[in-house]
């Protein structure tokens, strides 16, 4: 009898113990800011686009080796984050498919799983459609971990680009 009991107290401390996650297993991302790389040109290239995230599993990022089956690169999941590219054209946003995509493979971000994870994310990005007259661009984002739960999408305010 003291033993079933001390067995029970012993998985309800356990239960008890264990520490619920905060996030949801589902990544989530909100914009922190995009600031324009001065190059010395006095035309806009790149900017530093931040993004916060959260996951409950921390499962986001790719290996370098992770290139077959859903990762390969005939995929669509051989990025994990993905950025379109908008013009403002004639006062109407239009999504403009680039010669080169913005897309990124994240590396992993955490090797411990399941852990929550959360932080910023920087990435380097054209912001300049060099084939295009119009100035004002926008960029959406979404997120996708490895076990391919999509993030809610964010966009950026308009951004002038000097040309």
């Amino acid at each position: 009898m003291k033993r079933g009991l001390l067995i029970l107290l012993c998985v309800l401390l356990c239960v008890a113990c264990k520490r619920p996650t905060p996030f949801s297993e589902v990544p989530y991302i909100e914009f922190v800011g995009i600031e324009k790389i001065d190059n010395g040109t006095g035309v806009d290239d790149q900017a530093d686009l931040t993004l916060y995230f959260h996951d409950g599993d921390g499962d986001i990022g790719l290996e370098s080796g992770d290139t077959s089956g859903v990762f390969s690169k005939d995929s669509t999941y051989y990025y994990n984050l993905f950025i379109n590219f908008y013009e403002k054209q004639h006062g109407e946003w239009v999504q403009v498919e680039l010669p080169t995509p913005l897309h990124a493979r994240l590396p992993y971000l955490s090797h411990d799983l399941p852990e929550s994870i959360e932080g910023n994310i920087t990435i380097t990005t054209f912001i300049n459609n060099y084939y295009s007259p119009y100035d004002t661009i926008k960029l959406s984002c979404q997120l996708v971990d490895r076990d391919l739960h999509t993030s809610n999408i964010v966009e950026t305010p308009e951004i002038i680009v000097k040309k």
